[in-house]
């Protein structure tokens, strides 16, 4: 059974940082590029950042210099660090992997994020 089980969202200040994570079972880690995406009310669900198994990053342009994205081999986790955050951030963020010779893809359960004063 696969799960991707994310934690670390919350309520946060302007400015401040949050720390993602996402814990992948019942897939070959190696064989994913685990991503995370975000959908704030009323739009649709974005690309936030990707990163494959070699380390290669995507990331939009609005989170270029704010967020990093990395992940654990060993504890088959991908995390999302983010920086200097601004209330657009605010959104639900899903963890998500697609395998790249499948190119099947699974998705978290989301986790809230939300940049308020």
């Amino acid at each position: 059974q696969v799960q991707l089980v994310e934690s670390g969202g919350g309520l946060v200040q302007p400015g401040g940082s949050l720390r993602l994570s996402c814990a992948a079972s019942g897939i070959s880690f190696s064989a994913n590029v685990m991503g995370w995406y975000r959908q704030a009310p009323g739009k649709q669900r974005e690309l936030v950042a990707k990163i494959t198994s070699g380390g290669t990053t995507t990331y939009t342009d609005s989170v270029k210099g704010r967020f990093t994205i990395s992940r654990d081999h060993l504890k088959k986790t991908v995390y999302l660090q983010m920086n200097s955050l601004k209330p657009e951030d605010t959104a639900v963020y899903y963890c998500n992997a697609q395998n790249v010779y499948s190119s099947r893809e699974y998705w978290g359960q989301g986790t809230q994020v939300t940049v308020s004063s």
